[in-house]
């Protein structure tokens, strides 16, 4: 599995400098999740607050990079399965 073009090789967490950030409804609606799937604003605002996907503040606004947060759920935010 590859990175975002945009992400940089040496750094996961280097944004991508023509990344659009968008608010907690705009990431749940960006298409990153299945249809039909996409958490609730409820989780989304959990998983920031536990630090579990990547987020961007300005003040006290909270933004977020749709791919960014996309290429970390892939890699890196893992739930084993229930058993």
């Amino acid at each position: 599995m590859t990175p975002p073009q945009c992400m940089n090789p040496l750094s996961d967490s280097a944004p991508c400098l023509n990344s659009q950030l968008t608010d907690i409804v705009g990431l749940r609606m960006s298409g990153i999740f299945p249809t039909g799937r996409e958490p609730s604003i409820r989780t989304l605002r959990e998983w920031t607050k536990l630090r579990r996907i990547p987020h961007h503040r300005v003040g006290h606004f909270v933004y977020y990079d749709a791919a960014e947060v996309g290429f970390h759920i892939r890699t890196k935010l893992k739930i084993p399965a229930r058993g």
